[in-house]
């Protein structure tokens, strides 16, 4: 397995956790949700699932693109949640809301993350990227 297929299955098994836990234990995602837009419940649901799906999307080489799309677009779109749950937490004082608070900077090198599977692959056997551009016309 190369280091990108292992960086993004790993990307794929942190979203469809957190996608699950969308799932199992919605309440606390449903208070961020603000109420003009609707049920709370469906958009946690629409959340945990399109974490899930594009966490199973990023495994397939042949759907990798797509899903890393997928995954940063929502990685983007809860960021707000993620703001809210802080700042309703309160002072980062207790292990729980240190967490909520370190983890609104971290939101940016995963979307970073996902945006790295979006490139297209060389063809095979093909040096990466890097190293082609790196090597002078002589060799």
């Amino acid at each position: 397995m190369t280091p990108s297929e292992v960086s993004a299955r790993a990307l794929a098994v942190l979203l469809a956790g957190m996608g699950t836990l969308h799932l199992v234990t919605p309440a606390p995602f449903e208070r961020l949700v603000p109420r003009w837009l609707g049920s709370p419940r469906a958009w946690v649901v629409a959340t945990g699932l399109a974490e899930i799906a594009s966490g199973a999307a990023l495994v397939p080489a042949a759907t990798r693109r797509a899903g890393a799309w997928a995954a940063a677009a929502t990685l983007v779109v809860v960021f707000p949640g993620n703001v809210q749950m802080a700042v309703d937490a309160g002072a980062p004082t207790t292990p729980v809301t240190v967490a909520l608070w370190l983890r609104l900077p971290l939101q940016a090198p995963l979307v970073a993350w996902a945006l790295r599977h979006t490139r297209r692959p060389g063809p095979p056997g093909a040096a990466p990227d890097r190293a082609r551009r790196g090597r002078s016309a002589g060799g």
